[in-house]
């Protein structure tokens, strides 16, 4: 049997405000860039620096999660998967995107320690185990503003 995995983990900060926008089907989606930063020392001795900048697609909850929390420039934990999609553009050229699919995202503050505010997608979704803390987590609403009450962490 073939095993495969795709998974992505980023800690970066946001390049700007997220989008959120909720499509025909009536879902939530929310996109975002998160940057990171390699940081060496070349064969000279000169300390080198690259970013990466990456873009993250979140859906449903968590898409509203992220849409009403982040911020332009804000430490943020990502987790999910790649994704690659294609389409044909005005000029006729075929296009592609690579980006992240959230499918967990934890705040963290301006140190890097997290502030203890963690929102995965199949936590908001309440499609966790339910032998799994039910009594701690309430279901997740579908309607309605998101408030910090409302999350179950």
């Amino acid at each position: 049997m073939a095993m495969s995995l795709n998974r992505v983990q980023l800690i970066g900060n946001l390049t700007r405000d997220p989008e959120m926008k909720q499509i025909p089907g009536g879902q939530v989606v929310t996109t975002f860039s998160v940057a990171t930063n390699l940081v060496w020392t070349d064969q000279s001795g000169q300390k080198q620096n690259k970013a990466e900048f990456h873009n993250i697609v979140a859906w449903r909850k968590l898409a509203e999660i992220c849409g009403q929390y982040l911020k332009s420039g804000r430490k943020v934990f990502v987790e999910g998967r790649l994704q690659t999609r294609d389409w044909e553009g005005e000029d006729g050229v075929k296009r592609y995107r690579t980006e992240i699919v959230a499918e967990n995202m934890i705040m963290l503050d301006s140190k890097g320690a997290a502030t203890g505010e963690s929102f995965s997608d199949r936590e908001a979704a309440g499609i966790d185990s339910p032998e799994e803390d039910s009594e701690k987590r309430p279901a997740a609403k579908s309607e309605g503003d998101v408030k910090i009450d409302d999350l179950p962490f």
